[in-house]
């Protein structure tokens, strides 16, 4: 009944079709700028992501011997790595999309793009432990450019280790 007597009124105050198109306008406008606003934001968040689950779950453990043939729990590395590997693709991908809302960002990352893509296919490498010590400094290299892109271009990226259910999901 309240909901018929609210809708009934909105009708009686007649449709402004002007007010309609302007809301849209301001709405689709002000989406636009946020984006842009928030472009190094978000860059530095998802670049973040990405080397805090680089550095936690594919470097650290190839320096302590985890990927070795034998080593205790080998196995279990391999598959975090390999979710790992897939999770920073996921996030520098995010992230090279999040420098093209900024112009001094994007220029920076730009470069970048070919060593991004290039990582595509290395978290199976991971997974079945084949060149570990390649596909280890790729990764650890592509993210050390990333940062130093982020910094010269004023979006200062730290390391942040994702959760769990972040690496498993991918986002």
């Amino acid at each position: 009944m309240l909901c018929g007597a609210l809708l009934a009124g909105a009708t009686a105050c007649g449709s402004d079709s002007d007010s309609v198109s302007a809301t849209k306008a301001s709405s689709s406008a002000t989406t636009k700028a946020e984006k842009q606003k928030f472009a190094k934001t978000r860059f530095a968040a998802n670049a973040g992501l990405a080397a805090g689950a680089t550095y936690q779950w594919i470097v650290k453990p190839y320096r302590a011997g985890k990927f070795k043939a034998g080593a205790d729990g080998r196995r279990f590395a391999l598959v975090k790595a390999g979710l790992a590997g897939a999770f920073t693709y996921n996030r520098l991908k995010a992230a090279s999309k999040n420098a093209e809302g900024d112009p001094t960002l994007s220029k920076a990352v730009g470069p970048l793009s070919a060593g991004i893509a290039s990582l595509k296919g290395l978290s199976t490498k991971l997974r079945k432990g084949e060149g570990l010590g390649d596909v280890t400094s790729s990764f650890n290299e592509v993210i050390s450019g990333v940062k130093d892109a982020g910094k010269s271009a004023g979006a200062e990226v730290t390391n942040k280790v994702p959760s769990a259910s972040q690496l498993t999901k991918g986002s």
